[in-house]
This record gives C-alpha cells, structure tokens and sequence, in this order.
C-alpha cells in the first residue's frame, strides 16, 4: 500500500526531504505544507543580497511551487499552516490561508520542517527606530526595501554571530556606519577567542565599531541607542541578529519531548518519540559527532544530511545520522573564518582535559607572489590524540584546511596522523607539507 507523507514546511529540510522520498519512491504520495509564500530558498544568501552583492533576488530559490509540482509529482501546499495534531487519528488540522479555510488531512508518515524564530528581545523605545530582523524571506525583503527608499547612513547591529559579523561587511559595503553590539566577550561565540579577537580586528581595521560585554539598554529616541554601559550610539536602523529559536509549538503541542535547546528530540534516524513522525533542520536538537551530547546548530549540511536519513529510512533502507561537528564558515571583509567540532570554551565548560596546537603558514608556497596568512588551531586529547576541533582563519584557502580537518575528525584520524594526509602540491596552491601535516608534526611532541 502507497504511503502518504505530509511535510510540513519548505525551506531547506522540508523541501530537500520530500526531493529525495520523490527519488527513492516515485509512487508515494507527498504532500508539501508551507504557510507562507516562499519555499526552498537559500537563506544563507541572505546578507549578500541586502549588501548588492547578489543582483538577482530569484537566485536565492532553488525551486518553486510550480517545479516542484510538475517536475516531482509534489502536492505542494502554499500558506497552508499545520494548526494541530491528531497523533491518535494521524490527522492534521490545517488552515488555507488563501481562503481562511480550515480542513482535516490524514497521514501514515508525518515530517516536522517547521524551523526557527529569530529572537526579539523587548527593548524599550524600540518603536522609535525602524528595526529589522533577517530570517525569512519577507525579512529580508522588508529591510531591502528600507534600504533603497529610506537610504539610511548608519545601523547598529545588535549581536555579533556569524548572521551579524556577515551582515557588517554587507551593510559597510553600501558605505553605511556599522556598529555591532555582542553581549558576550567576543564575537561568533562558537570559535576560539584569540580567533575571535583577529575578526573583531578586521572589523575595526574596516570602520566597524565593536562593543563586546554590552548590550542594547534602550532606544532614547529616533536615532539614539543606549548600551547597558551607558555609551550612546547613533543609527538610523537596526538590525536585530541575538539568535533564534525552533519552531517548537506544533510539535510541543503534540506532546513530542523536547530537549534543553527547545528543540525536538529525536533518534538516529530522526524519528521523535513518535516512530511516525519525524523532524529535520533547524526545529531539532541533534546530537553531537564527538560527544553524542545534545547539540542545536542551524546549519544547512545537517538539514541536508538529515533530510536524506528520512527519506532512506522511510523507503525501507535505513541509514543513520551519526550527529554534527557545527562545521561553519563566514566571509568577514577579507577575512575568512571558520570552526569544526568542539572549541576552547566547550572543551573547558566540559572538563575535557585537551591540549591545543598553534600554526600559522601561508596560503599557498610563501615564495610565489600573494601568499597570504593562514591561522589554524586544533584541540585533541594528548593521551588518545583524538581530535576534538579546531579552527582556521586567514584570507584564503581556509575552507579547504577545515574542510580537510572535519574530515580527518569524522574518519577517525588521530592528531598526529594528519602527518600522513597527502595533499596536492604545487607553488600557485600550497607548500610541499600542508597546514595540517604541520599541526600533526607539533603534536608528537605534545603527546603524553
């Protein structure tokens, strides 16, 4: 018997899902629920379009309603919102907003796609001045508007992550003011502090203002923010870029357990303590590669990834997802920064006892013409030489030294057996020895 799988949301994880069930099964029926008007579009290409880095809006989706359904014999269901589970009837209630009608629909296999909020926090006087939050699609629109009718000078970002340090260059680019205001002692929580700290340089060197250990206080009129420092800043608008939070009410509703994050729970093969229901993206609390501890990272590879795990596992030929490394990078300026695995601050709060190796080298072979600096720095365990994570910073090819050092992570490879990892060679693209061949040739002696 053809079973029916519902599909609630479209974004990345929703929409990736039902792709790949349409390619394992090409007579199930899929049917695709997403509440607003926007699917399967690339969030992460956000700040380059509000920074006219990216000119065409409509290469930011992959897909439309219109391709999907022809294309993959999709029901795709636009501003239809999943109000309720029936988990005993397997039955949605759901609301067409087109129509402002409310119908039932039954299910045999239900996936939570439903995403995340950005946070809001309560300001006051936050009225007084035209904020912004970038999430969705009408968030971005929104903002892009205000920026080509409006014409602002100056924004002051509150929260330096990696949504606010991207959203920097792309806002300076326009040849605005940028203030960012991060509440913690650095920027981009999640990558070692002497790392951090070589960003907020960049920033700085770049005209960005930073205000670390201070947050927004209140907006004291159309143009005045006051820090919790008492230090007044000036901007025009605002950006607000604090974090986000999952989608978590439909599935909390149900009764579906929820972990620390406020994301859902679920099992290797993503399934909630419901065995028909399953959840994928930034909605879940997954599990850490390194440790298995709960982790919550909203990331595109792990949607991806998860995404296929369903649909394998509701086609009858299971594969399990063995949990994320966080492996992330950003564009800050010239600068390229990026982390895998567990950082300092993690390892420590942990009570991991780990050591850490400092290299730095060149991009490519130092006597050819433009090597740039390269920053890396690995943690692992001086006993076993596990690596724990680490991270990369410099100007150029550090996509590829992360990239190589989550792999060797994932593959079981040891700090010093990054010796043996051979990499091309050739003055214009490297040295003889690489980054990392280097890192595992300090750790000998660093090994107990």
């Amino acid at each position: 018997m053809t079973k029916k799988v519902i599909i609630i949301g479209a974004v990345g994880g929703g929409a990736t899902t039902a792709s790949q069930l349409r390619k394992l099964d090409e007579t199930m029926e899929i049917i695709v629920l997403e509440r607003t008007d926007h699917l399967s579009y690339g969030a992460c290409g956000m700040p380059y379009y509000l920074g006219d880095v990216i000119k065409d809006r409509e290469s930011l989706f992959a897909a439309t309603p219109e391709s999907l359904q022809t294309k993959k014999g999709l029901d795709v269901r636009m501003k239809h919102e999943a109000l309720t589970i029936d988990r005993e009837q397997k039955t949605l209630h759901i609301r067409n907003h087109t129509t402002n009608e409310d119908y039932e629909e039954t299910y045999d296999v239900l996936v939570l796609a439903t995403g995340a909020s950005s946070i809001l926090p309560d300001i006051p006087g936050l009225k007084q001045i035209p904020a912004f939050h970038l999430r969705t699609v009408a968030d971005m629109d929104r903002m892009k508007q205000h920026l080509v009718t409006e014409k602002p000078t100056s924004c002051a970002i509150i929260g330096g992550g990696y949504i606010g340090v991207e959203m920097a260059e792309n806002l300076s680019g326009l040849g605005m003011s940028v203030s960012v205001v991060e509440r913690s002692s650095q920027l981009i929580h999640i990558i070692d502090p002497e790392a951090a700290e070589i960003v907020q340089k960049h920033l700085n060197d770049n005209g960005v203002d930073v205000f670390l250990d201070d947050g927004l206080s209140e907006v004291s009129g159309p143009d005045q923010l006051k820090l919790d420092s008492g230090k007044m800043i000036q901007a025009d608008c605002m950006l607000l870029a604090v974090g986000i939070k999952p989608n978590n009410v439909l599935a909390e509703q149900a009764g579906l357990s929820l972990g620390d994050s406020g994301g859902i729970k679920a099992n290797e093969f993503m399934q909630t303590d419901d065995p028909s229901i399953y959840c994928v993206g930034d909605v879940v609390e997954s599990i850490d590669f390194i440790d298995h501890a709960p982790k919550q990272v909203p990331l595109a590879w792990p949607a991806h990834r998860q995404a296929y795990v369903i649909a394998r596992h509701i086609t009858g030929d299971p594969v399990p997802f063995h949990g994320m490394l966080g492996t992330a990078i950003a564009k800050v300026f010239d600068l390229h920064v990026a982390s895998t695995g567990l950082g300092e601050k993690e390892l420590n709060k942990k009570g991991y006892r780990f050591k850490t190796i400092v290299h730095k080298g060149k991009s490519h072979a130092a006597y050819y013409p433009g090597a740039k600096d390269v920053y890396v720095r690995v943690h692992f365990d001086p006993s076993s030489g596990k690596i724990y994570g680490g991270s990369v910073i410099g100007e150029e090819k550090v996509d590829k030294q992360i990239d190589i050092l989550a792999t060797a992570i994932y593959g079981g490879i040891t700090i010093t057996g990054l010796q043996e990892i051979e990499t091309c060679y050739a003055p214009p693209f490297s040295s003889p020895k690489g980054l990392l061949n280097m890192v595992g040739y300090k750790a000998e002696a660093e090994m107990d």
